[in-house]
């Protein structure tokens, strides 16, 4: 087997808890990861601002990815590239959602912006994103430069049927659920198989050498792209299915599990 030279993990989910708490025991062993010389770096659905307390907790001072690697980044400040969604896509998929009960959020220029500042899931929103939501009335004239799209709802079959609905728009953007609740759109480019390779490449390790976590669909295509495919513990059943190991639940410290058994004995390393 290809020894691991590189792990791309998602992030909510996968390395912080269902409080969206980084613990020390997975903050511990990316350490031991790092310490054998193996980088780790993240990859989320998150915005750049939600990503840097888990970067400067880890110090992660390598390329991570945003928006699903729409935009690729360094904690220092630097973007390496941003794709943003067709415009035609954002106002086309904007209008199919006026017909369903959904909250809308727009993510541009590093700003959240949402229809309802105290919607569902805004709270937790406020963690993941590390910024409070702009509340606008309508998001139309935000939509020509968005990053990402997110549909919010607890009625996860109203988000398939948006989903069904977006029809051609399907290809030319990147339309996936990262949560049950959530509905993300982002570039064509800014899905995870494509972020996947572009931080592999920005760290000249190929991705038969590349280790990545996840538990949601919108991590799918950077399983299917790597050389270790690993999904938690509460990862849906279609994640399960492209993995190659499943790890423990993210609320037990599963990244960390996965690391200890699954990636240090791969480069013949302990613990």
């Amino acid at each position: 087997m290809t020894p691991i030279r590189l792990v791309v993990s998602d992030v909510d989910g996968t390395l912080v808890d269902k409080e969206k708490q980084l613990t020390p025991a997975t903050a511990d062993a990316v350490a031991r990861l790092e310490a054998q010389g193996v980088p780790f770096t993240i990859i989320s659905a998150r915005p750049r601002s939600g990503m840097m307390p888990i970067a400067d907790t880890l110090g992660i001072d390598r390329p991570m990815g945003a928006f699903n690697g729409g935009t690729v980044f360094t904690r220092s400040g630097g973007v390496i590239a941003r794709h943003t969604i067709d415009s035609a896509v954002a106002h086309g998929m904007v209008a199919l959602a006026r017909e369903t009960a959904v909250d809308i959020w727009v993510f541009a220029d590093d700003v959240w912006y949402a229809t309802d500042g105290e919607g569902a899931h805004t709270r937790s929103e406020r963690v993941s994103s590390n910024q409070e939501p702009t509340v606008v009335d309508d998001v139309a004239g935000l939509l020509d430069e968005a990053d990402k799209i997110t549909f919010v709802s607890d009625d996860e079959p109203s988000l398939r049927a948006l989903f069904d609905k977006a029809g051609d728009f399907t290809a030319r953007a990147t339309v996936v659920q990262s949560q049950t609740y959530y509905l993300d759109v982002t570039a064509l480019a800014a899905n995870k198989g494509d972020g996947v390779a572009a931080l592999a490449k920005a760290a000249d390790v190929p991705l038969d050498a590349v280790a990545a976590m996840g538990d949601q669909a919108n991590d799918i295509p950077m399983l299917e792209r790597v050389g270790l495919a690993i999904a938690m513990g509460n990862a849906a059943d279609p994640v399960r299915a492209v993995a190659d190991n499943v790890t423990l639940g993210n609320d037990v410290d599963g990244v960390a599990h996965a690391i200890d058994t699954l990636i240090l004995p791969r480069i013949g390393a302990s613990a």
